[in-house]
C-alpha cells in the first residue's frame, strides 16, 4: 500500500475539490468516466440541492457542508449526494482503468487482508470472485440502474421515496466505499503519478463526512482504510 498523501488545510481541500469538478467538464484526462456521468435534471429541486451542496463546500468547513440543509427532506439529500459521489468515483476509476486490469487485479481486494466477491441477488445471488475491473464494472453498472430507476431514486417533485430507500442508500455507499478502497492499497502510486491524489483525496474526505454524519456505512466496512479516516478526522478538529 502506497503512503497516502493527505491534503494540509480545508482551503486546500476546497480548491482542490474545486478542481474535481471542473476536471469533469474540461477537456483533460479526468474527463475519461468509466461510466456515463448520471445528470440530475435542471429546474428540479433536486438540481438546487447540488448546486447547494457544491456552495457550502467553498464554505471550507467539510462537515458543516455535509449536514442536512435547513428544512430539507432527508432522503432527498442522501440522494442528490449519493448520485454526486457515483459520479466522482466513476470520474476518479475512469483515469486509472488502465492500470487496473484483469492481470494486475485478478481478484477485487483491498489490501492483502480484504478481498470482495460481487453478489448483486437478482442476476447474481451466489457471490463470485472475479477481478477488480470486472467486479467494479458490475458493482457501477448495479448503482447506475439503480440511480436510473424512478421508483428508487424519483426525480419528480411530490413523487415520495419508496420505504427501502435508505437500505438500497446504504447498500450503494458501502459499495462505491470498495472501489475507494481498491484505488488506495492498489493503484495509490498510479494516481500520485498522474498528480491526481488531491482530487482522490478530497473527494474520499467529502464521502467519509457524509457517511459518518448520517452513519450509512457500518465501521466494519471502513476498516481497509481506517487509518486514512482516522487522520482525515484528526485533521479537522
Amino acid at each position: 500500500m502506497g503512503h497516502f498523501c493527505l491534503i494540509e488545510s480545508e482551503t486546500q481541500s476546497f480548491l482542490c475539490t474545486i478542481c474535481c469538478f471542473l476536471y469533469v467538464c474540461s477537456g483533460s484526462r479526468s474527463s475519461k468516466t468509466f461510466k456515463p456521468k448520471k445528470n440530475i435534471p435542471e429546474g428540479s429541486h433536486q438540481y438546487e440541492l447540488l448546486k447547494h451542496a457544491e456552495a457550502t463546500l467553498g464554505s471550507g468547513n467539510l462537515r458543516q457542508a455535509v449536514m442536512l440543509p435547513e428544512g430539507e427532506d432527508l432522503n432527498e439529500w442522501i440522494a442528490v449526494n449519493t448520485v454526486d459521489f457515483f459520479n466522482q468515483i466513476n470520474m476518479l476509476y475512469g483515469t486509472i482503468t488502465e492500470f487496473c486490469t484483469e492481470t494486475s487485479c485478478s481478484v477485487m481486494s483491498a489490501g492483502p487482508r480484504y478481498e470482495y466477491h460481487w453478489a448483486d441477488g437478482t442476476n447474481i445471488k451466489k457471490p463470485i470472485k472475479c477481478s477488480a475491473p470486472k467486479y467494479i464494472d458490475y458493482l457501477m453498472t448495479w448503482v447506475q440502474d439503480q440511480l436510473d430507476d424512478e421508483t428508487l431514486f424519483p426525480s419528480k417533485i411530490g413523487v415520495p421515496f419508496p420505504k427501502n430507500f435508505m437500505s438500497v442508500a446504504k447498500t450503494i455507499l458501502k459499495r462505491l466505499f470498495r472501489v475507494y478502497a481498491h484505488i488506495y492499497h492498489q493503484h495509490f502510486d498510479s494516481v500520485m503519478q498522474l498528480q491526481e491524489e488531491a482530487h482522490l483525496n478530497t473527494s474520499f474526505k467529502h464521502f467519509i463526512f457524509f457517511v459518518q454524519e448520517f452513519n450509512l456505512i457500518d465501521r466494519r466496512e471502513l476498516a481497509p482504510l481506517q487509518d486514512l479516516i482516522e487522520k482525515l478526522g484528526s485533521k479537522d478538529r
